[in-house]
């Protein structure tokens, strides 16, 4: 062992507390985490989106309370077709601790670089009506956006998408990036559009979503009959079979060329992952992405205008593990930067 270099170590680092970080950009994050030598517990206090601050009290706060990014939940499934549950989605997504507080693929530290609060959940009038639901996420995205916040959503089941769009499109067609093991473009069934399979259609045709500027990555399964819209209307679609001879650069290089610099929304589906790594969610689909294909191509996203980005489909009941609570998470925080990194550059505003 080089004997002078152990000498400049131990001068260094033999007496030094964690918090002595030499590095500027680990220090500049590490001044967020440590007070002292001490760091907070990240098993204390109340449980919130990625350790954010809660502002439940943002919603009726002038300009929002001055946030950049609102993080919300949306406990609704009135929309699901299969196995309900994705109701407890965002308590359990708030539950998983030790996210964050930077990606080290982006050197991002979204924290310290905007103001970001969980600001609780949408304030739903009737947990029974699928329609009056809708009425109240679009309301309430409406409030956010208006304020110029990036609205950041927990969810709840796909449909949620619809309403959120609607508000974040209003001022002109957004596209999107679009991962999930299903298109979600099917038309309305036994009387209702807000069903979570058929969000995209209706966004497109309410004229909030540009199909030609939306990118759908991982599609699978015995659905595709269902999926004529996606195609008709010009998204792009990358089955999740496809992707091994594309490779993820190709991937995430196509996903850039069709969002192009315009504004773009993040919809994430946790059955975009196999459920070997996602077992809860109401509608597994096997042969899916791996978390870290899943985060590489949102990481690939960088410097793009991302306005607004979700979460959808967590359904804790169905996995013992929060395996699945976990991953949407680590997605969540992963949206989280790309907003920062798009504010940053001055855009990322919906």
């Amino acid at each position: 062992m080089d004997q002078e270099k152990l000498a400049r170590l131990r001068q260094r680092y033999a007496d030094a507390s964690g918090a002595e970080i030499h590095d500027p950009h680990f220090a500049r994050v590490a001044a967020g985490q440590f007070q002292g030598d001490k760091r907070k517990w990240p098993f204390s206090d109340v449980a919130t989106f990625l350790g954010a601050p809660y502002r439940p009290d943002a919603l009726s706060a002038p300009a929002l309370g001055g946030l950049d990014v609102a993080i919300i939940g949306l406990p609704m499934d009135l929309g699901v077709t299969n196995r309900a549950g994705t109701r407890l989605g965002p308590r359990a997504v708030r539950a998983i601790e030790r996210i964050g507080p930077m990606d080290h693929v982006m050197g991002t530290a979204p924290l310290t670089m905007l103001k970001a609060a969980d600001i609780g959940d949408v304030p739903f009038r009737s947990r029974y009506s699928l329609e009056s639901c809708h009425e109240d996420i679009e309301a309430t995205f409406r409030t956010i956006v208006e304020a110029g916040v990036s609205p950041l959503a927990v969810g709840g089941d796909h449909s949620i998408t619809y309403s959120i769009l609607k508000a974040v499109g209003a001022k002109r067609p957004v596209g999107m990036v679009h991962i999930d093991a299903h298109c979600d473009t099917s038309g309305p069934y036994e009387g209702s559009k807000f069903h979570h399979g058929g969000p995209f259609r209706q966004a497109v045709l309410d004229g909030v979503l540009d199909p030609e500027r939306v990118i759908q990555i991982g599609i699978r399964g015995g659905a595709e009959y269902l999926w004529e819209f996606s195609y008709e209307s010009g998204m792009t679609v990358i089955h999740a079979d496809e992707m091994d001879g594309l490779g993820l650069d190709a991937v995430i290089a196509k996903a850039l060329a069709v969002i192009g610099d315009g504004p773009t929304y993040v919809s994430f589906d946790v059955d975009s992952l196999d459920p070997a790594f996602a077992p809860g969610t109401g509608t597994p689909e096997v042969g899916g992405l791996t978390p870290r294909e899943a985060l590489a191509i949102l990481r690939g996203l960088k410097g793009a205008d991302i306005v607004a980005a979700d979460v959808v489909e967590i359904a804790p009941q169905y996995d013992a593990t929060s395996n699945t609570a976990h991953c949407a998470a680590q997605v969540l925080f992963t949206e989280l930067c790309l907003i920062a990194e798009a504010r940053a550059l001055g855009k990322g505003r919906p």
